[in-house]
């Protein structure tokens, strides 16, 4: 049974972050525009005691290295890459930063925060190969090798992420990541995967016309086909040849419909996916501060450290 301190986040959550409007579609675009542009993407006070720091910017976009501050000074040989959510419209928050160095730190690894183009400026035609570029540039600095997570519409990105890594490595040698996580990714932007709708009616937090507008703003069009790209929706992408796989999602959220489909399709593919559902809990689950996230963390980091 979810906590009580469950009970409460799932409430306030809606609240805090209300949706905005949809009845005015240029002026949600210009809104969303502005806030990213005068964003200050970065991690907090906390997060920033005790680990050093660099920041690199060669993309077009700041990619942030976090390690836990040591007596040499030198950053680990190992590396977490995370993707951060916001449905491709939002920047970083708190929430990512510390999720990201907690696991990078019990790893005894650098995390690696890419503060990638968001939508409806940019689509991810316009990051995914840089993103997989810095990818490269982090193995190159990294010998004891990457992996790769991400939550939300982070997650269905490191997914894409992982198969554009795939593709590269068949025509030359490419980094591959190690292991992949993903927190209720959102895999599947067209909104047509069986049981989506009747998902939404008990998601508390994520809204279904929301996330339709900005699924099209991040696919460049409303066109299904455009929404169906595996760029755009990794689902409906080739899935063999990629690294285990470690999916958790939660009862009362709208994208678990899409990460049941995932599992399935994975073991077809014959790909090594574990997929953890948990009962009752809401979207992103491990991020949040509740009891049951402890208990998921410490899954995640048994999972990244097996070699």
């Amino acid at each position: 049974m979810p906590s009580l301190q469950h009970a409460v986040v799932s409430r306030l959550v809606g609240r805090l972050r209300p949706s905005p409007s949809l009845e005015d579609l240029d002026a949600l675009r210009e809104q969303l525009v502005v806030a990213n542009r005068t964003a200050h993407e970065g991690p907090p006070r906390g997060v920033r005691a005790g680990h050093q720091e660099t920041i690199g910017n060669e993309h077009g976009f700041s990619v942030v290295s976090l390690w836990r501050q040591g007596d040499q000074g030198a950053a680990p040989g190992r590396a977490l890459f995370y993707v951060h959510g916001g449905a491709f419209v939002k920047p970083s928050d708190h929430r990512h930063w510390r999720f990201a160095t907690r696991v990078a730190d019990a790893l005894d690894a650098r995390a690696v925060l890419p503060l990638y183009p968001l939508a409806p400026e940019y689509t991810v035609h316009d990051c995914l190969e840089s993103l997989a570029d810095v990818f490269e540039e982090v193995a190159a600095e990294c010998p004891d090798g990457v992996v790769l997570a991400g939550d939300s519409a982070g997650g269905g990105l490191a997914l894409a992420l992982a198969q554009e890594l795939r593709d590269r490595g068949r025509a030359r040698a490419c980094a591959q990541p190690g292991r992949l996580v993903l927190i209720a990714p959102w895999v599947d932007l067209t909104g047509t995967t069986p049981g989506t709708l009747e998902a939404a009616r008990d998601d508390p937090w994520l809204s279904y016309p929301h996330l339709a507008v900005y699924a099209a703003f991040w696919a460049g069009s409303a066109d299904p086909d455009r929404l169906a790209h595996p760029r755009v929706s990794p689902l409906r992408g080739d899935l063999t040849g990629l690294p285990p796989c470690l999916v958790l999602c939660g009862t009362r959220d709208l994208l678990r419909p899409g990460c049941d489909a995932l599992f399935e399709r994975a073991d077809q593919a014959g790909w090594e996916l574990e997929y953890v559902v948990a009962p009752g809990l809401v979207h992103v689950y491990p991020l949040l501060p509740i009891p049951e996230a402890g208990p998921a963390v410490e899954s995640i980091v048994d999972f990244l450290r097996a070699r």
